[in-house]
């Protein structure tokens, strides 16, 4: 099958899952949910009903949140790949998150009341340690799997500060244990609002700069052969990626591996055209926080399972199998 019909298959199908995973998080839960019930109370305006305040306060903040946190996570790793020219990297992987995930504690303990500096923090935090990772690639020409191994070590420092965090600040990092894990539970409108909109303006600007990210994953010389400048544009997709994840990770915590299989999923249906890649992986990344979260809501019923542990035992495997496959007895090139 051509990678063309490969792409309009994608292009239907995608559609339709998304459509599904979001109504299998809506009507999904330790609570029943009655579609008849909540369309009669939606419709009169019942805001004391029972299955009203289920769909307004609990299912719809979660499913929005998992929509937005898997496509903006799924997008960043995709820039980030591009950007890196390295498969094995994603937001996790490389630490990313966890400087977005330092912050975003650092401003809740220091300014508790300050909500909306959470985003701003998280994003900040993000954007210092991809430019801190970038840095090691450019200046000391490390390989793959030493850029790798960087990240992993900047990430056990940013998470050691965490936990610190936590200790020192008990009273104003309720919930730390949901957040270093990566959970949608609890999660409400009005804390989705500010990280909304980054989420949405960093997909819209990687949509658009699809085609420069191409240019740029040719490599520094053609790029610059092409007209392009390159340290100007690998500045712009390393904000982009930052504000995306930075987004993600204020509200839902420390998700890890939709932004390196997601990526890699799109890209054998679309091939290496980031045009393609982008708009897949947002909306592939979406449906698969999305069932993830369901699959956690359900399989331990009436316990849950946290999204960021079934995450972490799907994506631990999906990482060796890309570093066995990519290393065939020469992991260090």
């Amino acid at each position: 099958m051509t990678s063309w019909r490969k792409s309009k298959i994608l292009a239907m199908v995608l559609p339709l899952l998304l459509v599904g995973a979001i109504c299998l998080s809506l009507f999904t839960g330790s609570s029943s949910l009655s579609l008849p019930e909540l369309w009669q109370q939606l419709l009169a305006g019942q805001e004391d009903g029972v299955a009203y305040r289920i769909f307004l306060h609990v299912r719809l903040p979660r499913t929005l949140a998992a929509t937005l946190a898997g496509a903006a996570l799924a997008v960043s790793g995709a820039i980030i790949q591009s950007v890196l020219n390295n498969s094995l990297a994603s937001p996790n992987i490389i630490g990313v998150n966890s400087g977005a995930g330092f912050c975003a504690l650092l401003a809740a303990s220091l300014a508790p009341a300050a909500t909306a500096l959470v985003p701003v923090a998280a994003f900040a935090g993000a954007l210092a340690t991809s430019m801190l990772i970038y840095l090691v690639a450019s200046k000391t020409g490390a390989s793959r799997i030493t850029l790798v191994l960087a990240g992993v070590a900047v990430s056990g420092i940013l998470s050691a500060g965490m936990d610190t965090l936590s200790i020192l600040f008990p009273d104003d990092v309720i919930g730390a244990t949901g957040f270093m894990v990566g959970s949608f539970s609890g999660v409400t409108l009005s804390a989705l609002q500010p990280a909304g909109w980054l989420i949405l303006i960093g997909i819209i600007l990687a949509v658009a700069f699809s085609y420069d990210l191409n240019v740029l994953a040719l490599g520094e010389d053609i790029a610059a052969g092409l007209g392009m400048r390159v340290s100007l544009y690998r500045f712009l997709f390393i904000v982009i990626a930052s504000l995306l994840a930075g987004a993600a990770v204020s509200f839902a915590g420390l998700l890890g591996f939709v932004g390196l299989m997601v990526p890699h999923i799109c890209r054998r249906f679309t091939g290496g055209d980031n045009r393609k890649v982008i708009p897949c992986s947002a909306v592939l990344g979406a449906v698969f926080a999305l069932v993830c979260d369901s699959i956690g809501k359900l399989a331990f019923a009436p316990f849950e399972l946290p999204v960021g542990i079934l995450l972490s035992f799907l994506g631990g495997p999906f990482f060796l199998f890309l570093l066995l496959k990519k290393g065939r007895g020469r992991i260090y090139d």
